[in-house]
């Protein structure tokens, strides 16, 4: 059956409601390691579950592939979950998180929801029909010169102790810029791009689940999304998000 926009805003904002209540008890959160430098929490799971339950029921010809369950059913029309983007600031206590879900249909992006329950800002996309945070419609900034730009980045490559990291990619570009910024949620990250509070975006050795969600919203924002040399698509391994003026004041840089 076809799936209402307005209708996978409101299930992403009931799992937001589950991850809340988590979020004002940190004391008592459970917090386990995937690996020395990644978590999962009982929200995470309590989250996916919630999701992969709800949405599975409400649309069976859909399958789904999660972060912490990882994929099941149909891969060629799926739900693309990440239930807590941002864990570590979820378990700090940081408001810097989010809830993000897309849905693919034969590898094209045809919905994104992004939500910071913390916040209470709620991003969303439908491809060819643009982006909104908050039902009020979102668009990219005009900046122009990559000298006055704020940028964002991300270090996962850190967590994966890569040697081919971010560290002299973010030393090289946050020269040429004004302000730099991380914020530890991929997803949000994107979201900022298409609401025009970031001028750039970008980051490596990310999942899709991560960033497609965010993708279409910037996207449908008018931002370009592109890997490193610039060709477009969403390339979680090398993601570059832009308001597309600067897009090639930043490819040298990459």
């Amino acid at each position: 059956m076809p799936v209402s926009l307005t209708d996978l805003e409101t299930i992403v904002r009931n799992a937001g409601a589950i991850a809340l209540n988590y979020f004002k008890d940190l004391k008592h959160l459970q917090v386990t390691q995937k690996n020395p430098r990644d978590y999962v929490t009982a929200a995470d799971v309590a989250v996916e579950a919630f999701l992969q339950e709800t949405l599975t029921r409400a649309y069976p010809e859909y399958g789904f592939w999660g972060e912490e369950s990882g994929q099941s059913n149909n891969q060629n029309a799926r739900w693309i979950v990440d239930p807590i983007d941002g864990t570590h600031s979820f378990s700090k206590g940081q408001y810097f998180w989010s809830i993000s879900v897309a849905l693919e249909i034969d590898q094209s992006l045809i919905l994104g929801v992004v939500y910071a329950p913390a916040l209470d800002d709620l991003y969303s996309a439908e491809r060819g029909k643009g982006a909104s945070k908050n039902n009020a419609p979102i668009a990219v900034s005009t900046e122009d010169s990559l000298g006055n730009a704020m940028i964002s980045t991300g270090f996962a490559c850190l967590r994966s102790y890569l040697e081919h990291n971010n560290l002299e990619r973010f030393a090289r570009i946050a020269q040429q810029t004004t302000g730099q910024r991380r914020f530890g949620s991929a997803a949000l990250d994107l979201c900022l791009v298409a609401d025009g509070q970031v001028d750039a975006f970008w980051e490596q050795e990310l999942n899709l689940y991560d960033v497609a969600a965010g993708a279409l919203i910037a996207m449908e924002a008018g931002g370009s999304v592109t890997d490193f040399q610039g060709n477009p698509g969403v390339f979680p391994k090398q993601i570059l998000a832009t308001n597309g003026k600067i897009l090639g004041q930043l490819l040298p840089l990459m």
